[in-house]
């Protein structure tokens, strides 16, 4: 190792490390965790539980559940990872020379501005992948037991569904590229983390909002009659819109005829002319709809932010 590579390793050593303790730690709380999960499971204290979205009660009528808490923390760091690693890898990356103005000693020494940064931003997209990608395998691993289970964690869960997954890699390299170029243009580490955060907060909620709103993947409508139970929920994501449907297709508020089903539905239905009810959600195969999704969409960004910055170096550097 020699060059611009080693002088990044000499850089982003302690980061690298930093990285692989976090996963130690990670990998420490998860295992512990899941045996006890297990345990807790093979007891047989949760084999009368069905999936769904209700909860599943105990001889006492209290819910009962698994001890998910240290899970979901693991989601939360992994939606957490793309600002952490922008504000703390990213935005030092090029700002740090650029404010101290080293890279000017750097590039003296016969050192291109591509190869320059390619030592760089090769070494901090390798270690960002290797740690969002074992976080990412580990929550999935770790949430297995209690994967869309009334005692566990539904797969539309704000923790499960962007703290794990292809779109949690995607999204630490948004994370980098964002710090990468806001170090690049502010010239200040800390106005460039400042940058980072502001960015990569508003398109993590951003993201959030699209899910909610099934902006990029649709929800399926399930049609029953008034005179059967409808489909069950079970592991669905409801979007809450129900409603009934008359002959001519027009589909009008649940309230209209407040029934679960029975006699009393058919009545009301028959009266207003309404021959069919639904409700929306998506069901849990969408999962994979919404990760491949978000993943192409983050990193498409990041692609883009990445050749900006290229495309910048001359006229910066």
């Amino acid at each position: 190792m020699k060059g611009s590579l080693w002088l990044a390793w000499r850089q982003q050593r302690a980061l690298v490390l930093s990285g692989a303790a976090l996963l130690a730690v990670a990998l420490t709380v998860a295992v512990v965790s899941r045996a006890g999960m297990v345990s807790d499971l093979a007891s047989g204290r949760f084999d009368h539980c069905e999936t769904g979205p209700l909860h599943c009660s105990g001889a006492d009528g209290l819910p009962l559940l698994l001890d998910i808490g240290p899970l979901q923390l693991l989601g939360f760091l992994n939606i957490a990872l793309p600002t952490l690693i922008g504000m703390f890898w990213g935005a030092p990356l090029l700002g740090r020379d650029r404010e101290l103005g080293t890279h000017r000693m750097v590039l003296a020494q016969g050192i291109g501005r591509a190869q320059w940064f390619t030592g760089r931003f090769a070494l901090a997209a390798l270690g960002s992948v290797a740690v969002s990608g074992l976080l990412a395998l580990l929550f999935t691993w770790w949430w297995e037991p209690a994967a869309d289970r009334s005692y566990g964690m539904f797969w539309y869960d704000t923790a499960s569904l962007s703290g794990s997954g292809p779109r949690t890699v995607a999204a630490a390299l948004f994370g980098l590229s964002v710090g990468t170029l806001a170090g690049l243009l502010v010239r200040r580490v800390m106005s460039g983390m400042a940058v980072t955060l502001v960015v990569t907060v508003a398109v993590t909620g951003l993201m959030e909002l699209a899910h909610r709103a099934r902006v990029f993947v649709p929800p399926h409508s399930y049609v029953s009659a008034g005179s059967a139970p409808k489909p069950l929920m079970e592991d669905k994501w409801s979007t809450g819109n129900y409603g009934l449907i008359t002959a001519s297709g027009r589909r009008d508020d649940v309230m209209n005829c407040a029934f679960p089903s029975g006699p009393e539905l058919t009545d009301c239905m028959t009266r207003h002319g309404y021959v069919s009810r639904f409700y929306e959600a998506n069901p849990s195969g969408d999962y994979w709809a919404f990760q491949w999704t978000d993943t192409a969409l983050l990193g498409g960004l990041a692609a883009v932010l990445v050749v900006a910055t290229v495309l910048l170096l001359r006229r910066r550097v």
